[in-house]
């Protein structure tokens, strides 16, 4: 998928896959990861203006996000009542206020200098906006980018790809450990079937919809 379509969500404000509410997978399951949250840094890729943010700032880290829409950003801070400090650094932007930073720019073109010392990482619905061509490339960053002993906490969809055209599409546990390989272990932490609260797949025609959280340790 090109950039350009996510852009494009965003400033047509078609953006259904916002949820303007913490997740309760994140806080449930985040105290298992373990990391000592002050000063610590915490990696949220492409972030969008999720309240997770707020929530992982609200526990005492230090929140860094990339997101490639311009509009996304600056909404959250807007939201947030923050008013961020702006750095052009090449192709990409830094926006920083109070306890976040969000590079604002392609995800691909972003240098572990930019994203430098974050301890854990936190996939909401980033692997699962991406197709299946493009998902091993987002692995691969995610593993330049996140130092020795890195953990993370990923939450991922599972339904019969032929039932419907994502995105969010579907990630199977065994395509999780192709994607990650020896280098990261994965540890399935909750498996819940959402489909009746998920009327537009029922729609569709999905007849089972399973959201799935993972612990992963480097």
């Amino acid at each position: 998928m090109e950039a350009a379509f996510w852009i494009s969500k965003w400033e047509r404000n078609e953006i259904g896959f916002h949820v303007p509410e913490v997740s309760a997978y994140l806080t449930r399951n985040w105290a298992s990861l373990e990391l000592v949250a002050a000063g610590s840094r915490v990696l949220v890729p492409l972030c969008g203006k999720t309240l997770d943010m707020v929530w992982l700032a609200e526990q005492g880290y230090q929140v860094v996000g990339i997101e490639l829409s311009q509009v996304a950003v600056e909404s959250f801070f807007a939201e947030q009542g923050l008013s961020p400090m702006q750095e052009k650094r090449g192709d990409l932007v830094l926006y920083k206020a109070g306890p976040y930073e969000i590079v604002q720019g392609d995800f691909f073109k972003v240098g572990a200098e930019q994203v430098a010392a974050c301890a854990g990482f936190y996939d909401r619905a980033a692997l699962i906006a991406l197709p299946e061509n493009m998902r091993p490339s987002y692995v691969k960053q995610i593993s330049r980018l996140m130092p020795a002993k890195a953990k993370g906490l990923l939450v991922t969809l599972e339904y019969d790809q032929d039932q419907r055209a994502g995105p969010p599409f579907s990630v199977s546990e065994h395509e999780l450990h192709a994607l990650y390989g020896s280098a990261w272990g994965l540890t399935c932490l909750e498996r819940n079937d959402v489909l009746a609260e998920n009327a537009k797949f029922a729609r569709q025609g999905v007849i089972r919809l399973d959201e799935v959280v993972y612990r992963i340790s480097r």
